[in-house]
């Protein structure tokens, strides 16, 4: 499995920004999704999962009712939507896949800063 991210950069507190994972290869093998952010000091963090099969999301308290988490499968693609961002979101996100064979597959990493 193969994921490529884009989107991120430079925004405002309170503004929005869209990030897209775009998955190739084994996709059958998918077992869920999401995106996971890692600041500079810090863990690397889940932000949001969801299912393949039944599309159940799983968010972190700390995004609730902010992002928004999406999917295109006729596109293979994975979205995280960014509203209200603040400036504890700035980290470097990443597009992850966790597939029936257990295995992690992670995207590039896309940095997302948040000025203040």
């Amino acid at each position: 499995v193969q994921l490529v991210e884009s989107g991120g950069g430079l925004v405002q507190a309170g503004g929005s920004l869209r990030l897209s994972c775009a998955a190739s290869g084994s996709i059958f093998s998918i077992n869920s999704m999401g995106w996971y952010r890692q600041a500079p000091g810090k863990q690397r963090e889940l932000v949001v999962a969801i299912t393949s099969t039944t599309g159940h999301t799983v968010y972190a308290d700390s995004v609730k009712g902010r992002f928004t988490i999406s999917r295109d499968n006729a596109k293979n693609a994975l979205y995280l939507q960014m509203d209200s961002l603040k400036a504890e979101d700035t980290a470097v996100y990443y597009c992850n896949a966790w597939s029936m064979e257990r295995k992690d597959y992670w995207g590039q990493g896309n940095q997302v800063t948040v000025s203040s």
